[in-house]
């Protein structure tokens, strides 16, 4: 059985002919199957909005080719739908719509596309626990996030202790479940051994395991209080918040530790299944943790190759703490698990070195060795950086490549990428015109302009279904 992943944006700078042909086996990316050929039983779906004074309108569309040709988000074609923070293909028959509320539960629908080439609302509808990663486990998309513990656990100031929570959504089933948190087995408290609790990035599977980013999050309430503060670092107790504040994703109770002591470190979670309990860990301090960062969601870096090997990006992002004694010292870089172990080798990329000093927001496999990354288009420790440009990382050679023949007025890169036969599709929003769908040439870096959605303003997802029978 192939290799499917999820929906979701180094050693010398080249512009070369042709790279090493680790970039061109087939990997096949988070939208499903690929046809086989032009007459394969299914169709391209794509999700896109418009916004305009009177609110945005969302749409799911189907193409025959995402290499060429339009769609119009006019003339009532298409499914009208709710939208989604994420779009999730589970190959190859369904499409799930994945919806982030900040603090609550979020809103799952899921799709089908029909005999007859219409896209179709499944019949149930139903909550996940608030989500900041996701992934692919067999018939299960997983999500997780952090948050606190049941009522039980309390300690004696009624501080409660950081827990994961996880849902489970069974596709063929169309159901969903929570994990028990309620006997403490899911406690992500002192993780590491050094007090503070973690949250995951990332849901990457390898034979029965699963690879998470584990990301220190500082000490909880419950964390800094425990034995008078036994995990506070010396020199570190001013960093303990005296009142409440902040909002959304950063902020913060009275008490709390906010943000890691250990910016200097990496570790990967390694569970044996999808139960995700007792992890082990593979560490290396050559990189920082490893994840994307974008307000409160955790974007997966750690990714494997078409050989099995499990690549680990991190985009040194503790580089914008405000707090010099929480700062990484450390590059943006990727080291690597190989196949069949549980611990990193000496391979070692620093991404910073190949860029004029850039990191990346987020990455996604590319085929083969390679992969896509959305890079940054100045040094995180400057102001104002946004993630409009896009390279390939050839890992067998150690090269990064930017990517030729996007547009020059990049809004957005979207959240999908898919890749067949040598070259990895991404969508791309502008600021004047119509998004469109680019197909990037894996082993040249070149790009080149595909299905356009006409008077669209966003591409939120896209992927290949079949017709469910």
């Amino acid at each position: 059985m192939k290799k499917h992943l999820f929906l979701r944006a180094v050693c010398a700078l080249v512009v070369p002919a042709a790279m090493s042909a680790g970039c061109s086996d087939n990997n096949e990316p988070y939208g499903g199957n690929e046809p086989d050929n032009e007459k394969a039983d299914g169709k391209y779906v794509i999700a896109a909005s418009v916004t305009d004074s009177k609110g945005t309108t969302n749409i799911l569309l189907t193409a025959e080719s995402l290499d060429e040709g339009q769609v119009s988000l006019g003339g009532n074609t298409g499914l009208l739908n709710d939208g989604a923070s994420q779009w999730v293909f589970h190959p190859d028959n369904y499409l799930y719509a994945l919806t982030y509320n900040q603090g609550n539960a979020g809103t799952t629908r899921s799709y089908r596309l029909n005999q007859d080439g219409t896209i179709a609302p499944r019949d149930m509808e139903y909550k996940i626990s608030r989500f900041t990663s996701y992934g692919i486990y067999d018939n299960k998309i997983i999500s997780t996030s952090t948050g606190n513990g049941a009522s039980s656990q309390a300690d004696g100031n009624g501080y409660l202790p950081k827990t994961l929570l996880v849902s489970y959504l069974d596709v063929e089933a169309e159901s969903s479940r929570q994990n028990d948190t309620s006997a403490g087995t899911y406690s992500v408290e002192n993780y590491f051994g050094n007090g503070e609790y973690v949250t995951l990035a990332g849901i990457e599977k390898r034979g029965s395991q699963i690879f998470s980013g584990a990301i220190p999050m500082g000490l909880s309430q419950y964390g800094a209080a425990f034995e008078n503060g036994k995990w506070i670092r010396p020199g570190y107790e001013d960093l303990v918040k005296t009142a409440d504040g902040g909002s959304n994703s950063s902020s913060y109770k009275k008490g709390e530790l906010q943000w890691t002591q250990y910016p200097d470190e990496c570790r990967v979670a390694i569970f044996n299944d999808e139960t995700m309990t007792d992890p082990t860990f593979a560490k290396t301090d050559r990189i920082s943790y490893p994840c994307g960062r974008f307000k409160s969601q955790y974007y997966q870096t750690i990714w494997a190759a078409g050989n099995g090997d499990i690549y680990v990006f991190s985009p040194s992002y503790a580089k914008t703490m405000t707090d010099p004694r929480q700062k990484t010292t450390l590059p943006a870089g990727v080291c690597r698990i190989p196949a069949g172990t549980s611990d990193f080798d000496s391979y070692y990329c620093n991404i910073e070195e190949l860029s004029a000093g850039r990191s990346f927001m987020r990455c996604w496999p590319a085929g083969g060795n390679c992969f896509l990354m959305l890079m940054y288009d100045r040094p995180l420790t400057e102001k104002g950086f946004a993630a409009t440009d896009l390279a390939v990382f050839d890992a067998d050679a150690k090269k990064l490549t930017f990517v030729n023949g996007l547009p020059a007025n990049i809004s957005s890169i979207g959240k999908t990428v898919y890749a067949k036969n040598g070259s990895v599709y991404v969508s791309v929003n502008v600021t004047d015109g119509s998004p469109a769908i680019y197909r990037i040439n894996a082993a040249t870096a070149q790009a080149t302009k595909g299905l356009t959605v006409d008077k669209a303003t966003d591409i939120a997802g896209f992927g290949y279904m079949k017709h469910v029978q």
